[in-house]
């Protein structure tokens, strides 16, 4: 004759088939986190939305913004369709990271990282000020501080911690604090403080600062951008150019910053003992196509494709602006940013790229050291 289970087993087991599911779910978040997360930092350029949640007039939220993307409808991004974060994540056989403010950011998202960039954003704190409401550097290191926090609590301390630690990040600072600051007004506050060649270093310290702090925070693989050429895009053109040149004094801002960027990048690997940051030269990817478009398919490098006066680089692009018909033959989307097309180029040169574009690798050569590691 078969035992009468007791109370106490009846307890054991139903507490069993209650935490087995919650131990089962554990799991599978910490094996999740063993996939490789993606942070991104920086400006509009990398913002994925952000700036969506903010009271801000830098924004990229209205049509025709995210034309080309799946959806059809504005994400946020400063595109035509996807930014350079997302086809990193695309090529990496991952999904797009979600921004950091978004109410969809959480549960199994976190495990895929996350995008604190906002639009407006520069290295220095003032760059950006009359866009009000932007989410200023450190203010995205202490929502990374936050993220880490979240993450803790869903699969673990170390858990998280590992996750951080293998990471990619990605960091786009520096344009803003030249068109956006040095550059914004005739006699600018900075431009009266220093001189170009005095500016130049004063912001490349500050951006080793900035590297210093996200390696505090577990960062161990960064992508660090320089510049594109700041004087070439249609903004520019349509304010100081004559006949579509591209400016010769924010050429010569960019010409200084990039090769300083890029010595202050290895600076700080040397000191850390370890190729945790790769400087990317965004100056040069930008200005293969900007200076031989034909060669890449496009008909136009100087003239917007969304946008109004001349270049189209005059004010925003709205819905009731000049719009392309074929967004895949403009190397420019809207005044200040490339087109999907012109982002997949720069990306490819991070994947592909030799010394001269990626400093000490290529993004195929750390994926393959990387999983050499694991």
């Amino acid at each position: 004759m078969a035992q009468k289970p007791t109370s106490i087993t009846m307890l054991f087991t139903f507490q069993s088939m209650v935490l087995l599911p919650i131990v089962l779910t554990l799991a599978s978040l910490a094996n999740s986190a063993e996939g490789r997360a993606f942070f991104v930092f920086g400006d509009s350029l990398v913002d994925n939305g952000n700036n969506n949640y903010l009271a801000t007039t830098a924004r990229a939220d209205s049509p025709p913004y995210g034309i080309d993307y799946p959806t059809h409808r504005p994400t946020g991004r400063f595109s035509n369709g996807l930014n350079i974060p997302d086809i990193i994540s695309e090529r990496l056989g991952a999904e797009s990271t979600e921004p950091y403010l978004s109410p969809a950011l959480k549960g199994q998202k976190l495990l895929v990282g996350a995008n604190f960039a906002s639009a407006g954003v520069g290295i220095l704190n003032d760059t950006g000020f009359q866009f009000l409401n932007i989410i200023r550097i450190y203010k995205q290191l202490e929502y990374f501080q936050q993220y880490q926090a979240r993450v803790a609590q869903l699969i673990g301390p170390e858990n998280a911690k590992s996750l951080v630690n293998k990471a990619l990040v990605l960091i786009t600072l520096g344009g803003n604090d030249f068109v956006n600051n040095y550059y914004l007004v005739p006699f600018s506050a900075r431009s009266r403080q220093f001189a170009l060649p005095d500016y130049v270093p004063y912001i490349v310290s500050e951006y080793r600062n900035i590297l210093i702090k996200l390696y505090d925070l577990g960062a161990r693989r960064v992508l660090v951008t320089g510049t594109g050429p700041l004087g070439c895009v249609p903004a520019e053109l349509a304010q100081r150019s004559r006949n579509g040149e591209c400016d010769p004094e924010l050429m010569r801002a960019a010409t200084l910053f990039n090769p300083q960027l890029q010595a202050m990048v290895s600076s700080v690997n040397s000191e850390i003992r370890s190729d945790i940051f790769i400087a990317v030269n965004t100056r040069k990817m930008h200005m293969d196509f900007v200076s031989n478009p034909q060669a890449f398919g496009f008909v136009t490098s100087k003239i917007a494709c969304c946008g109004q006066g001349r270049f189209n680089g005059l004010g925003l692009c709205t819905p009731t602006s000049n719009l392309c018909p074929n967004r895949n033959i403009y190397a420019f989307w809207d005044a200040f940013h490339p087109s999907e097309r012109a982002n997949r180029i720069i990306v490819d040169q991070m994947f592909n790229g030799n010394n001269e574009y990626m400093h000490p690798y290529n993004l195929s050569t750390i994926v393959e050291l990387d999983a050499e590691r694991v």
